[in-house]
């Protein structure tokens, strides 16, 4: 099967004139516990990497060096963070939007295109495209896919330090079995998402913080 070429899209923007392309994307919509995040990244023109795709189908190994390359290329990169209580107020998708806007925000170089992973335009006067599946066809997208893995998989690292008995560095706060019947037997921590474990784990009764 020949390699899918993650560079059409940008092509077709620096052809349009467009030299600043943000590729946005997040991690984390679906864990029960620790924060969304989501990462904005600016490649260079015409900057190719044969191995940068959607994370998910790429080994920690892997990310961590492609997370390196990035850090290394791009013309800026930015974070956002938007954490569990503020998820449970809001809701996830309206958290990831908050977080993708906090990305873009935390530039330090204003992009003139987005290019965006899903189906949810984001409320900022830049011209913008969404693209589903993004992360695997936009070599932008992607590279903004590893970034935000990469750095919410080290949160939940130094999470799984303050609550050890959750297994976070190992789970990443998704609701694996171990995950489960941790909650089953200690409770909910603090970086729980109350309303999306209950909701998910069918409990009728409350879970407590500890």
């Amino acid at each position: 099967m020949a390699e899918l070429d993650r560079t059409l899209y940008e092509g077709r923007l620096y052809r349009a004139g467009f030299t600043r392309i943000a590729g946005v994307d997040e991690a984390g919509r679906g864990p029960l516990a620790g924060p969304v995040v989501a990462a904005a990244v600016i490649l260079p023109v015409g900057y190719y990497h044969p191995d940068i795709k959607d994370s998910k189908q790429l080994s920690p190994q892997k990310r961590k060096a492609l997370y390196e390359e990035i850090q290394s290329v791009a013309v800026a990169i930015g974070l956002g963070v938007v954490e569990p209580s503020v998820i449970d107020q809001v809701n996830v998708l309206k958290a990831t939007l908050m977080a993708m806007n906090e990305a873009i925000y935390d530039l330090s170089v204003q992009p003139d295109y987005l290019l965006i992973d899903g189906n949810g335009r984001l409320p900022c006067p830049l011209p913008q495209e969404t693209v589903v599946k993004g992360d695997n066809l936009s070599i932008s997208i992607a590279a903004a896919s590893i970034i935000a893995k990469v750095s919410r998989d080290w949160i939940m690292e130094i999470y799984d330090r303050q609550y050890p008995y959750y297994h976070f560095s190992r789970n990443k706060g998704y609701g694996t079995k171990e995950h489960r019947a941790a909650i089953e037997k200690y409770g909910l921590s603090k970086i729980h998402r109350w309303t999306f474990c209950l909701k998910c784990l069918d409990n009728s009764q409350e879970l407590p913080f500890d």
